[in-house]
């Protein structure tokens, strides 16, 4: 059916139109006038901290491009803030406050220390504060833009967090970061992560040549995100897939063997615990004969003389530690001459008895310990310099305090072997431990050599806890675990047999953490003791039996 054109109908289409076209371009109007009032102009440095404060996200993120590009002092801190929710303004000048929370308070830092007509607020609540909103586009910038301000840092440090951080949640932004820095890197662990990062982007998004790259790449990165990238895989081709097999196979051999060596370096940190605290008992069992059951008690109060020390040097923890090794050998050492003048000498040649007085002096010092510092259990503080760890991969890292311990374990080793081969009192006490009789005969005063030489033995047994205090807490029955581990090392030792010592007590100290994982604490010790119990039917005098006519009876 055909409609009948006349002029009275192409008048109102025209008018229709026409109507149409300015109706278009008013609501176009309208729109640029809304986003450019949303839409913030170049801010200064100053506004872009007030903008901050504003309900109006696009001008936030027009702030956050001004202070990253800026890159103030205080931007950083203001950025990371702003990530955990932890940035605020104070609703009356809309000043910028950082929150450090606790259980009873509210402590409101002011962002910018050089204002000094701000200071910090603490109260019970977060009245008069307001958060800095942020949405999940603003978090993603604020992550980039950190990123761009620590990858050009100085610190090289601080480029491997950034890196690390864009690690957990990599994408092509981040990427096209790291793509323009990456050349003029040089330090070799941030260059690692780097190619890390643009491997794991390349095996989302790039063709089989490139997957296959980076599948070669991801296989030699110990980095959780290099497995996570490989286990979320798809391979197109059966040849990628079998490339990635391997390559995960290859990581995970890779981390069992860092798990084997970390396993070892605690062994041997529990060894060295284990060998401080059993050559003190192989000097007085080896020379006088002695099983001194209050051993481990000496180990305590070293390791309470440590917390003691702490306690009058509130203000330098760092140079406590160094000033509490020679007070608790002194300390130590005096108590156990104490023991030896007042108990043990009388009981020379009773086996027995000795081990029962020498039980009873265990049982008076841990009651006295209890009436001083009470049955609570006391913790001495790591100083700084022994705190943290050295990461040498991403899955292997030595803590400081255990890489500290072994160290001053082989010193005191060390400094114990010189005063044995290079002093006279050395010289007395290899005597009277080798031949008694011929040594006194020669002139040796041997009541006075076993007096110092148990002091000697309580001494060392003071520096294990000294050691020991830094890896657990100080209470009265610390050295009720120990008392029966440092037998065992001296008798699987060699009874009185310094090297022998040592060896057994790192030997032991390292079964006994290899067995723990699939055995648990306890059977690791029993397996332990019954492997020194059947040792010792072979070979009755321990790995390095001691010599001289004393050690044929």
């Amino acid at each position: 059916m055909l409609i009948p054109v006349t002029t009275a109908s192409v008048k109102k289409a025209f008018s229709l139109l026409l109507f149409l076209f300015m109706s278009f371009f008013m609501l176009m109007g309208m729109a640029q006038q809304a986003l450019a009032s949303e839409a913030p102009a170049e801010h200064s440095l100053e506004d872009a901290w007030k903008a901050l404060s504003d309900k109006n996200y696009n001008k936030k993120s027009a702030a956050i491009n001004v202070i990253t590009q800026q890159n103030p002092p205080e931007g950083r801190p203001a950025m990371r803030a702003m990530l955990e929710g932890q940035l605020y303004y104070a609703k009356r000048g809309k000043a910028l406050y950082i929150l450090k929370d606790s259980k009873n308070h509210y402590e409101f830092t002011p962002l910018f220390d050089t204002d000094s007509a701000l200071k910090p607020v603490v109260q019970e609540n977060k009245r008069g504060f307001k958060k800095v909103r942020v949405n999940n586009r603003l978090r993603t910038q604020i992550r980039l833009l950190l990123a761009v301000m620590q990858l050009n840092h100085e610190d090289a440090d601080i480029r491997l967090a950034a890196v690390q951080e864009l690690l957990k949640k990599p994408n092509v932004e981040a990427a096209d970061l790291v793509k323009k820095v990456i050349e003029k890197e040089t330090d070799s662990r941030v260059i690692t992560s780097m190619q890390t990062l643009l491997a794991v982007i390349q095996l989302e998004n790039g063709d089989e040549t490139a997957q296959l790259a980076a599948i070669n790449t991801l296989a030699n990165s110990l980095n959780s995100s290099a497995m996570n990238a490989l286990m979320a895989y798809q391979p197109p081709t059966n040849t990628l897939k079998n490339k990635a097999q391997s390559a995960i196979q290859k990581i995970n051999d890779k981390r069992d063997l860092y798990a084997k060596a970390e396993t070892i370096f605690f062994g041997l940190s529990l060894g060295s615990v284990l060998a401080l605290s059993a050559i003190g008992l192989a000097i007085t069992f080896g020379v006088m004969g002695v099983i001194n059951m209050a051993h481990g008690e000496l180990m305590m109060i070293g390791a309470y003389t440590t917390y003691v020390i702490q306690l009058l040097m509130p203000d330098n923890i760092a140079m406590s530690i160094l000033v509490a090794i020679p007070a608790a050998f002194v300390v130590s050492g005096l108590v156990g001459i104490a023991i030896e003048r007042g108990v043990i000498r009388h009981l020379y040649g009773r086996p027995l008895e000795t081990l029962l007085a020498t039980f009873g002096v265990s049982l008076v010092l841990q009651q006295t310990v209890r009436s001083i510092f009470s049955p609570l259990n006391r913790s001495v503080e790591t100083p700084e310099w022994m705190s943290g760890a050295w990461q040498i991969n991403e899955v292997l890292a030595l803590t400081w305090n255990r890489l500290y311990i072994i160290f001053f374990c082989l010193a005191v080793f060390m400094a114990l072997i010189a005063v044995m081969k290079k002093t006279s009192l050395g010289l007395q006490v290899r005597a009277v431990s080798q031949n008694r009789t011929m040594a006194r005969a020669m002139g040796v005063r041997s009541k006075w050599v076993d007096a110092l030489t148990f002091g000697l033995g309580s001494g060392i047994a003071g520096l294990a806890g000294v050691a020991l205090s830094l890896l657990t807490n100080v209470g009265p029955n610390l050295g009720q675990a120990y008392i029966i581990d440092s037998f065992m090392v001296v008798v699987f030792g060699g009874v009185g047999n310094l090297w022998g010592t040592l060896v057994a007590g790192m030997t032991l100290g390292v079964i006994n953490k290899l067995m723990e994982p699939w055995a648990g604490a306890v059977l690791a010790k029993i397996l332990v003791l019954i492997f020194i119990i059947l040792f010792i039917q072979k070979r009755p005098r321990g790995l390095f039996p001691q010599r001289g006519r004393a050690a044929e009876d």
